[in-house]
């Protein structure tokens, strides 16, 4: 890793699987070096991976096979910003299909448990519209979705 800050994510022990879902699925993402242990460890054996470099969306990450003794959080997400509804229906199908959780607000959560906000670049541009009536239109109408609809914003945001 050339990176001076890395994100590290703790999986159980599907980190290779993760990494390559999301270099697979994101944009500007790749799988780096595998690195396997080279004696046996609390949560593997000697040979198994260990360690894992990627990029999600141009973002350092290191996957680590740590065992079940760490769960992610939706404390911590990566946001994904979209240009298009065909982008966000993408990106959103894409977690949700492969095992993931949809929730609320543009976020879902992959099957390892790392969560996501899908988030169309037309969203931010209502919520942060100078007249504050269409912002708050925008906004309400946000508060309704799970996957964002980005025709239904803009009307929204419209009156």
């Amino acid at each position: 890793m050339n990176s001076k800050n890395t994100i590290c994510l703790w999986y159980d022990h599907e980190a290779l699987d993760a990494a390559t879902f999301y270099a697979a699925t994101m944009p500007d993402s790749a799988v780096g070096a595998v690195l396997r242990a080279p004696g046996d460890y609390p949560a593997g054996k000697q040979g198994d991976v260990l360690t894992v470099e990627f990029t999600v969306a141009g973002i350092p990450c290191l996957g680590l096979n740590g065992g079940p003794y760490c769960q992610h959080s939706m404390a911590f997400s990566f946001q994904i910003a979209t240009d298009d509804q065909a982008e966000t229906d993408r990106l959103w199908q894409a977690i949700i299909d492969n095992g993931g959780v949809a929730s609320d607000c543009g976020w879902c959560q992959d099957r390892w448990g790392v969560s996501w906000q899908i988030t169309p670049r037309a969203l931010i541009a209502a919520i942060s519209d100078p007249d504050p009536a269409a912002a708050k239109r925008a906004f309400d109408a946000m508060m309704t979705m799970g996957k964002i609809d980005i025709a239904a914003i803009e009307a929204a945001r419209r009156g």
